[in-house]
C-alpha cells in the first residue's frame, strides 16, 4: 500500500509530479519575488537572487549537454538527469517573474506594455514548454534573454548611470558573457560546437530586437519607475517636513486602480498640478522632464517641457511636480522622460470648464 505512494527512483518521481512543479514553483515564485525579496533594485538580495537564477541555469545546461553526450559518469548525477531540465526550468521562471515584477512595476505602460507582455510570455512559455530545453538553440537564447534583461538595470545600479551608451554597455556585456558561456560549453561538450552557427543566429536576432525595443520606448528605463501619479488643483510642498500636500477631485472608486487617466474640472484662471514620484536607485542622480501635452485635432503637440533634477535612495521615489495655468479644454497627457527621451511614465487627463469649484479632498504624500 505504501509503495503506491512513495516513487522508487528520481525518473518516478518527476514522473509522478511532473505537472505540479510548474504552477507551485510558478506561484509561489512571484509571492516570493513580489512580497519578500525584490522590493527595490539595487538591494543586494534582488541582484543575489538575479544571479543565483543565472548561475543555477547556466549549471543546468551544461549538465544536460554533458549527461546527454555521456561526458558524466558519477552515479547521482546520471540518476538526477530527469530532474535537472526541471530545476533549469524553475531557474528561468524565477528570472522572468522576477523580470516581469520589476518592469511592470512603473506606471509607464504607455509603451513599454509591448517589453512587459513579452516577459509574461516568456514566463507563461517557461512553465509550458519545459521539453525544449534539452535543444542547445533554445537553452542559449533563453539564457540570454535573461542575461540582458538583468544586465540592463543592473549595470546601472552599479556605475550609477543611465542613458543609451548604459544600454549598449549591458549588450555587450551580455554578448561577451554568453560568448564565454558557449566557449565553456563546448570545452566540457564538443559536438555542441554542430548547433553553434544556429545559436549565434538566434543571439544576433534577440540582440537586434533588444535594441529595436530599447530606441522604441518599448523597454522601460529601469533602474528607474513612477512610484506615484495624479492630476491636482493645488500641489504645495511642506518644507518642514518633506511631505507633499496635494488636493484633488473625488473620482469615482475604480479609478483608484489606475489613476492616471482622470476629468480635471477648471474654472477660469486655474492651473493643473501633475505630482510625481520617480524612484531611482541610491548614488543615481540625473534629469528628468516633464512633457505637457495637447490632443489636436488627434495630434499630440508639445506645450511645455519642464526639466528638473532627482536624486535616488528613497523609497517612496523622488517627488515633485509641474504645473500649466489655465489650460485649454481636451485631452492632456503629461510623458515623464528622462533627458534620453526614454519614458518613466505618463499622466493622462481631460480637461473640462466648470462654472464652480469641484468638491476636493486632500492627503499627503
Amino acid at each position: 500500500m505504501i509503495r503506491r505512494y512513495l516513487p522508487k527512483n528520481i525518473q518516478e518521481l518527476v514522473h509522478w509530479y511532473e505537472r505540479y512543479v510548474s504552477p507551485v514553483s510558478l506561484v509561489a515564485g512571484f509571492i516570493s519575488d513580489n512580497l519578500i525579496l525584490l522590493k527595490r533594485v539595487d538591494l543586494w538580495t534582488t541582484d543575489a537572487l538575479f544571479l543565483f537564477y543565472l548561475t543555477l541555469s547556466a549549471a543546468g545546461i551544461v549538465l544536460i549537454n554533458a549527461l546527454e553526450a555521456g561526458k558524466i559518469r558519477q552515479k547521482f548525477l546520471i540518476d538526477a538527469a530527469p530532474a535537472i531540465p526541471i530545476v533549469v526550468q524553475f531557474a528561468f521562471g524565477g528570472l522572468f517573474s522576477g523580470f516581469l515584477s520589476l518592469y511592470s512595476r512603473s506606471a509607464g505602460y504607455a509603451a513599454s506594455w509591448i517589453f512587459v507582455a513579452l516577459v509574461a510570455a516568456l514566463l507563461l512559455g517557461n512553465e509550458r514548454f519545459s521539453r525544449f530545453y534539452v535543444r542547445v538553440p533554445v537553452q542559449v537564447s533563453i539564457l540570454f534573454t535573461t542575461l540582458f534583461s538583468f544586465l540592463i538595470f543592473f549595470l546601472p545600479v552599479v556605475f550609477h548611470q543611465i542613458g543609451p551608451w548604459m544600454f549598449a554597455a549591458s549588450g555587450l556585456t551580455a554578448l561577451v558573457l554568453i560568448a564565454l558561456f558557449l566557449a565553456l560549453l563546448i570545452a566540457v561538450v564538443p559536438q555542441v560546437k554542430k548547433q553553434l552557427t544556429t545559436s549565434a543566429r538566434v543571439i544576433a536576432v534577440i540582440y537586434v530586437v533588444f535594441n529595436v525595443l530599447y530606441f522604441t520606448n518599448a523597454i522601460p528605463p529601469l533602474p528607474l519607475s513612477l512610484k506615484d501619479a495624479g492630476v491636482y488643483h493645488s500641489v504645495v510642498h511642506d518644507t518642514a517636513d518633506g511631505t507633499y500636500v496635494v488636493a484633488g477631485e473625488q473620482e469615482p472608486w475604480y479609478d483608484s486602480i489606475y489613476p492616471f487617466d482622470v476629468t480635471f474640472h477648471e474654472q477660469p484662471g486655474q492651473s493643473v498640478f501633475v505630482y510625481t514620484s520617480i524612484f531611482a536607485p541610491s548614488g543615481l542622480s540625473t534629469q528628468v522632464l516633464d512633457e505637457w501635452q495637447y490632443d489636436e485635432s488627434g495630434k499630440w503637440v508639445t506645450v511645455a517641457t519642464i526639466e528638473y533634477p532627482i536624486v535616488g535612495g528613497r523609497d517612496g521615489g523622488y517627488e515633485g511636480y509641474s504645473e500649466s495655468l489655465d489650460p485649454a479644454p481636451g485631452k492632456w497627457r503629461v510623458n515623464v522622460i528622462t533627458q534620453y527621451g526614454a519614458l518613466i511614465g505618463r499622466v493622462s487627463f481631460t480637461v473640462v470648464d466648470a462654472t464652480s469649484a469641484a468638491p476636493y479632498i486632500t492627503a499627503t504624500k
